[in-house]
């Protein structure tokens, strides 16, 4: 799999994002941040959607920092965006901030209209 270049990281967003140095940039471990309440808007209908967005990364030079990703997701709040979007949105900007080794964004939106939405999108290549 090619390492993944992000082309169009929103520098609007990616200015809430802080991070700091990596302890430990020899060591392959994983760091996993879960958001349980995200919520941003349907594009469609105007309507509230809600999920769970966990962000899994082996970090290289640099770690991010929770309390702004906080900020970052709530960012996400009153846009409209789709799940997918969404989804690869938040993946381009932390791979640009921190040029992790390896990261992956996973959105498990909540049902409508009887369907539920899980969307993986992926950068880099993940080594044990």
């Amino acid at each position: 799999m090619k390492r993944f270049n992000p082309i169009k990281a929103d520098p609007k967003k990616t200015r809430l994002i802080e991070v700091f140095e990596n302890s430990f940039p020899n060591r392959n471990y994983l760091i996993v941040h879960k958001a349980n309440e995200f919520t941003s808007i349907c594009p469609k209908t105007g309507q509230p959607d809600f999920g769970v967005i966990t962000i899994s990364y082996i970090a290289a030079k640099k770690c991010v920092e929770l309390k702004s990703l906080k900020y970052y997701l709530q960012s996400y709040r009153n846009e409209g965006i789709f799940y997918e979007n969404v989804t690869n949105r938040i993946l381009e900007d932390l791979a640009a901030i921190l040029k992790p080794k390896w990261m992956e964004v996973k959105g498990e939106f909540s049902i409508r209209g009887g369907v539920s939405s899980t969307i993986i999108a992926r950068y880099g290549k993940f080594k044990n």
